[in-house]
């Protein structure tokens, strides 16, 4: 698709909470706030000409490599949330995205993102085919307190959970949904942690893509104020998950 008409660098999008995407406190699911992210990320690449469906004419699309996720508080159903989106850096095959959503005028959360262009037929990185000039950059403005990391999932950690990829679990560029990961981790923490809303930031590393079939290992390290999960498939790490608790 061309480059939209409405273009512009910082784009804002807001999006209705409906019940669908609330745990049983009726605020917003974690998971589903991540995607809410995820998905503004993919309108502003529309709008500017890159999106997944501009990029597969060169066999390519954007993967997510890191993620952090800073929470003040979440929205609740029926809210209206405000998502703006901009980017820090774009070069060759890399790009740092910054998102932040409000309520009413108040940010409750900011995210830092890291992407990668992929060759989805070739299974690795290469540089983005497509012009992207008329992105203004904003290597200033950062939307979270803390940059995103590398996550130490070397401490000591105990498997909680075997789990196979089924067809539920992938997504358009046909490996495992980013969002998928964390799902499966939250699953075995204690929910009343989640459902009293202690988590205080999130941040995800994405290391190697996972397809159908495929069995893997979730790893938990809990520290006094923190929690490690790691993915593994035949002793290689694909994932790892860091949570700070409130």
């Amino acid at each position: 698709m061309p480059i939209s008409p409405k273009f512009t660098s910082i784009l804002s999008k807001d999006w209705e909470i409906n019940f669908t995407q609330c745990a049983p406190n009726g605020y917003l699911k974690y998971t589903d706030l991540c995607n809410f992210l995820q998905l503004t990320a993919a309108a502003h690449s529309e709008v500017g000409g890159i999106s997944f469906t501009d990029m597969q004419e060169f066999n390519q699309a954007w993967v997510l490599s890191r993620m952090r996720v800073e929470i003040s508080k979440l929205p609740k159903w029926g809210d209206t949330v405000t998502v703006k989106t901009w980017i820090n850096s774009l070069e060759n095959s890399r790009s740092v995205r910054a998102l932040e959503m409000y309520i009413n005028g108040e940010k409750i959360v900011g995210s830092e993102t890291f992407w990668a262009v992929f060759n989805t037929e070739k299974r690795r990185p290469e540089a983005l085919a497509l012009p992207y000039e008329h992105f203004e950059l904003y290597p200033d403005k950062k939307p979270t307190i803390e940059r995103f990391s590398k996550i130490n999932f070397t401490n000591e950690k105990e498997i909680v959970f075997e789990k196979t990829v089924f067809l539920s679990d992938l997504d358009i560029v046909n490996h495992v949904n980013n969002v998928k990961y964390l799902e499966w981790c939250l699953d075995v923490i204690d929910e009343k942690l989640l459902l009293k809303q202690r988590v205080a930031s999130i941040e995800m590393n994405f290391l190697k893509e996972l397809s159908l079939k495929d069995t893997v290992l979730i790893h938990e390290s809990i520290q006094q104020d923190e929690t490690v999960f790691s993915i593994t498939k035949d002793d290689k790490t694909c994932f790892a998950l860091q949570i700070h608790w409130k």
